[in-house]
């Protein structure tokens, strides 16, 4: 039970926080098919979505996704009329964080909460841009699950990605929202809204804010996310997967190709190649922790060191032996 009237304290968050989360929009030149036989380019809005802001000299938080396009210009409005030009100074593939930089100085700013010390039931509240036409459209629901994952895809870029350690919330969350925050009863953020499921009601997804700390962090102290990286494809076993490729164990990553022209199991020249694991070897864990559905590589190298060197244990071919890894950068 909550310790306190929800119904008089979200109007009080809200009227707080609402003056920080903006839209994002997307523009590009692109060829003006209403005066085809000129053949001139205009600026057309190609998407857009939410985000906040974290800092009073303009830090902006939002989704990878909203400003995927490199090639793209973003403006970023703030209440309602405000338009800055906004500088993506940071993209984080893994966990769909955008760090922004926008003009403008004593900005309206939310503070960041921990998702460290999330509960089930708690009450929360998503604000963003609905649709990219409704702005600062607020609801508030509870926090239904952690640690959620999903594959989501971009409407725009046709792509998809796995994303994993996701808040799961019956708050209203809708295509636009994404990039704005996820609010709770203390009026800091603990998410960033991300995804929402369809042909279902009141299942959003959002990502958990200590992602978007650390991109801080990173960013601060390297000047870009600096992020660990093996170098391998794969696929996590169960015990399906264990009776269709008739292997020994039921978790691990199993190392494989993908029918693509890059799609190589190993990187070549990575930290997996230099270390000597081949396609169709299974990397069970780390001398600590055990690979399996629910703790994929991804999590276990977010806990890693670019220049770590890690003790992989592989099985190959029936045999269990162990492989020092010293991880490289993502570019």
């Amino acid at each position: 039970m909550e310790k306190y009237s929800k119904d008089s304290l979200v109007p009080k968050i809200v009227k707080k926080v609402l003056p920080a989360v903006v839209s994002v929009t997307a523009s590009k030149m692109l060829p003006d098919f209403e005066r085809p036989i000129i053949l001139k380019k205009k600026k057309t809005n190609i998407g857009g979505g939410s985000g906040f802001i974290i800092s009073k000299e303009g830090i902006v938080l939002t989704n990878r996704h909203v400003v995927a396009d490199p090639k793209a210009e973003y403006m970023v409005i703030v209440n309602e009329e405000k338009k800055y030009s906004a500088k993506v100074l940071a993209r984080d593939i893994i966990n769909d964080v955008a760090i922004l930089k926008i003009g403008g100085k004593n900005l309206p700013v939310i503070r960041l909460g921990d998702s460290s010390k999330l509960e089930l039931g708690r009450t929360v509240i998503a604000i963003g841009n609905v649709l990219g036409n409704f702005q600062n459209t607020v609801s508030v629901g509870v926090i239904s699950g952690l640690s959620r994952e999903i594959t989501a895809g971009d409407v725009i870029t046709k792509q998809t990605a796995k994303l994993r350690g996701l808040i799961q919330t019956d708050a209203a969350i809708n295509p636009g929202n994404s990039g704005g925050p996820l609010i709770n009863m203390e009026g800091r953020a603990i998410g960033i809204n991300a995804a929402m499921v369809f042909m279902a009601e009141n299942v959003g997804f959002a990502l958990p804010i200590n992602n978007a700390k650390k991109d801080l962090a990173d960013l601060k102290k390297y000047g870009r996310i600096y992020q660990p990286f093996l170098g391998l494809r794969y696929v996590l076993l169960n015990k399906d997967l264990q009776e269709r490729f008739k292997l020994s164990v039921d978790y691990g990553a199993l190392v494989v190709s993908e029918p693509t022209p890059e799609g190589e199991a190993v990187i070549p020249q990575s930290a997996a190649a230099r270390a000597g694991i081949k396609e169709g070897d299974v990397i069970l864990g780390t001398e600590k922790e055990k690979i399996t559905e629910k703790n994929p590589i991804e999590d276990i190298l977010q806990k890693c060191r670019v220049g770590q060197t890690v003790v992989l244990r592989v099985l190959r071919c029936g045999k269990k032996i162990e492989f020092k890894v010293t991880l490289d950068e993502r570019k």
